[in-house]
């Protein structure tokens, strides 16, 4: 009788002790966050003092010398780096995805929540495997849409197989979202979070501050009225329509100012022989190559224009907006959604020489301009303030573990 009463209090006293652990912090559920490139790991790292205050935090990724830069400025997080090929390449995949599972199997995470698509395919494959409760996978934008033939097929396959595998699925914007219920890519009940956006914005950084303004009046020029693209200047960007539809305004319009802020990509998708003969003879046309710092570029700008095919939900269109700046968008995913016509910008076809052409030249007006940069900024801050958007997240974290 003696050892059985000892018995229950000791069952008590650890029955007692795993309460405390699990509303202290001293017990938090373990979660990886993955991309597939480390370039992208921007969208979660600048949420991890929130997200590491309730939960163990664990990086993956391919390798890459930016590992270096996440390493240093957050050294109590682990990181772990399992190659993934951005392409199809079926046997670095079927490695890959043999590496995630020996990865998810042995962390035994509560959750892996994914980003991009191939690190979506191949980590929600390999957490159904390994038994991962929670398996979360957010699309920041959609390639079938604009994919014709057999590539569309094999997209829309494995877009369906992501969604297959996810216990949940967070669409980055409304048109992502109708894209995949319209398109029987999944019938698992998906929403939006918040106003859409997943990294949100920080209003404090992108501000015309002195030291910003003081930079961007060394870039800027003067008597002219500038417009600047800030993304890969590469045809998928529309950076062909866009520069013809430059130049030929150039023609008519002298003052007038186009920057290109941005890396080209030869491989993947290089531009047209005639738009880089364009950009080489067109001395009103400035290539600065990839900045660490945009924002003295688009203070040092009048007009943002994002001409490109496909989007998720453009960050750059966020920044821009919170820079001040009217924008000229394409009628595609997010970017419709955060421009609204004729308040901080107008919204035009995609691929459309004579649309960008007409949107550019209207943009010459003054008054009309100005009308849509004292909207700019306000409508941003009143739906992608960053403090609002990882709040949407923890709720929904909250809500599903």
């Amino acid at each position: 009788m003696f050892v059985f009463l000892q018995f229950q209090h000791l069952w008590k006293l650890c029955y007692l002790l795993l309460v405390v652990m699990c509303n202290s912090k001293m017990f938090k559920y373990k979660i990886i966050r993955a991309c597939t490139v480390p370039q992208s790991l921007g969208f979660v790292t600048g949420m991890l003092p929130d997200l590491q205050k309730k939960y163990e935090v664990v990086l993956l990724s391919s390798s890459g010398l930016e590992w270096e830069e996440v390493r240093r400025l957050h050294l109590d997080v682990k990181c772990i780096e399992v190659d993934m090929e951005r392409h199809i390449s079926p046997i670095k995949d079927i490695k890959s995805l043999w590496q995630l599972w020996r990865t998810f199997c042995k962390e035994k995470p509560k959750m892996v929540h994914s980003m991009t698509p191939k690190a979506g395919l191949l980590c929600m494959l390999a957490a159904r495997m390994a038994g991962v409760p929670v398996r979360v996978h957010t699309f920041t934008g959609l390639v079938f849409p604009t994919s014709v033939g057999l590539k569309k097929k094999i997209l829309m396959v494995t877009d369906w197989l992501t969604c297959a595998c996810a216990t949940h699925i967070i669409p980055e914007g409304e048109g992502v979202k109708n894209d995949l219920l319209n398109n029987g890519i999944t019938k698992k009940p998906i929403r939006v979070l918040g106003y859409g956006n997943c990294r949100g914005i920080d209003l404090e950084r992108f501000d015309k501050t002195p030291e910003v303004m003081e930079q961007a009046e060394k870039l800027r020029k003067k008597s002219v009225c500038t417009f600047i693209v800030v993304g890969r200047i590469v045809g998928d960007k529309g950076i062909n329509e866009l520069v013809e539809a430059f130049v030929k305004l150039n023609k008519e319009n002298s003052a007038t100012h186009l920057i290109l802020v941005g890396c080209y990509e030869d491989k993947l998708d290089p531009l047209k022989s005639e738009t880089l003969n364009l950009i080489k003879n067109c001395s009103a046309i400035e290539a600065v190559g990839q900045q660490n710092d945009v924002r003295p570029w688009f203070a040092a700008a009048d007009v943002a224009v994002l001409a490109s095919y496909r989007e998720g939900f453009p960050n750059v269109v966020i920044e821009a907006g919170a820079m001040g700046l009217p924008q000229i968008v394409t009628d595609i995913n997010g970017a419709r959604e955060i421009i609204i016509e004729g308040e901080n910008g107008t919204v035009i076809p995609s691929k459309s020489v004579d649309a960008l052409y007409s949107a550019m030249k209207h943009m010459l007006d003054t008054d009309y301009r100005d009308g849509l940069a004292n909207n700019a900024r306000k409508l941003i801050a009143s739906r992608y303030e960053q403090g609002f958007v990882r709040k949407c997240l923890c709720d929904f974290y909250d809500k599903i573990l």
